[in-house]
């Protein structure tokens, strides 16, 4: 391995939503097939650095120093890393926070200390990418995805399809600053506890993956891509409601997504367990025009955040700088 002991390494990466699961079942050998789509407007953002020992600053640093030291152990490498996060997803909203925070990390190691890893293989090696392969898409290249889900020998789901996301569409995002979402040891028991999901559905949601998200999205029409988001969300909502209290984490973004649902606007739902709910618009100015709206609508709710975000198309980026050679304690040697 090539150790850049002189070299830091920034890793920026986006969001992403997890649009919802298509085959719960898995009656064909393969399970938690998925939908999502990258997005600008919430992103990780951190710089790896050599060092002598592990330390970290920013939000949620010390989860990262310990992906950190994970990888130093099952990589065999020498010395540690300062690790400074300048900006992180929020935490368990549904966003994509934990597989984005130990992949910026993982390429920041491997890049430092010249480890051959693919993303795929670094989500393996932090146990990220369990169910879902949405994130490690969003980190490779971005855009509109929809992963393989897992056979009987896969290790991280594959990315079947990928496209980009339209450049004029936009997506209103609705925060519940005091809310989470499922995570950890709820939502291990929730998979587990959950009745068996009908192969039916699981066949009428494949079909609205092929015949209506992804033409959609080719041949940007919003009605098509919203219209089969809103089938997968209605289905999969209700099958997870004994689990997160409803079709929707949060009583207050589930009053706002009715609400818009009432309005007939496309691709209505909420990302992963939540509480993050979405909305699909054709233009900046629909997308804004209907935030104002819900901000007069919804003064009752003041925990609620909204913001519109374009879609990201690219992917995380990495850069490398060279450090000053001045025998600097950050520096291992």
């Amino acid at each position: 391995m090539l150790y850049h002991k002189n070299q830091s390494v920034t890793v920026n990466t986006p969001a992403r939503l997890h649009l919802g699961f298509v085959d719960l079942g898995g009656a064909l050998g393969r399970k938690f097939i998925s939908v999502g789509v990258t997005i600008d407007g919430f992103g990780t953002s951190l710089t790896v650095t050599p060092s002598n020992r592990f330390s970290g600053t920013g939000p949620n640093n010390e989860r990262a120093v310990d992906y950190a030291r994970e990888l130093f152990e099952k990589w065999n490498l020498e010395g540690g890393c300062s690790i400074n996060i300048h900006s992180a997803i929020p935490r368990h909203a549904g966003l994509g926070s934990g597989t984005q925070l130990a992949l910026c990390v993982g390429r920041a190691i491997a890049t430092i200390w010249g480890v051959e890893a693919t993303t795929a293989e670094i989500a393996q090696e932090l146990s990220r990418g369990a169910r879902s392969g949405i994130g490690i898409g969003a980190f490779d290249q971005g855009g509109v995805i929809v992963d393989g889900g897992r056979g009987q020998h896969t290790r991280v789901p594959p990315v079947v399809a990928r496209h980009p996301f339209p450049e004029a569409w936009r997506v209103l995002i609705i925060l519940d600053e005091s809310d989470v979402g499922l995570h950890g040891v709820s939502e291990s028991d929730a998979f587990s506890t959950l009745p068996r999901f009908s192969d039916q559905c699981a066949g009428f949601l494949s079909r609205q993956v092929l015949a209506r998200i992804l033409p959609g999205v080719i041949e940007n029409n919003l009605q098509d891509f919203g219209d089969g988001i809103r089938q997968i969300q209605q289905r999969v909502g209700d099958y997870f409601a004994p689990a997160q209290g409803g079709r929707y984490t949060s009583d207050a973004v589930a009053q706002v997504l009715e609400d818009l649902i009432a309005k007939k606007v496309h691709g209505v739902g909420q990302s992963s367990w939540g509480p993050t709910g979405f909305a699909f618009f054709d233009s900046d100015t629909a997308a804004h025009s209907m935030l104002r709206e819900l901000q007069k609508t919804f003064t009752d709710l003041p925990q609620l955040a909204y913001k519109v975000v374009q879609g990201n198309n690219h992917g995380s980026i990495i850069t490398t700088q060279e450090l000053e050679q001045k025998g600097s304690s950050q520096n291992a040697g």
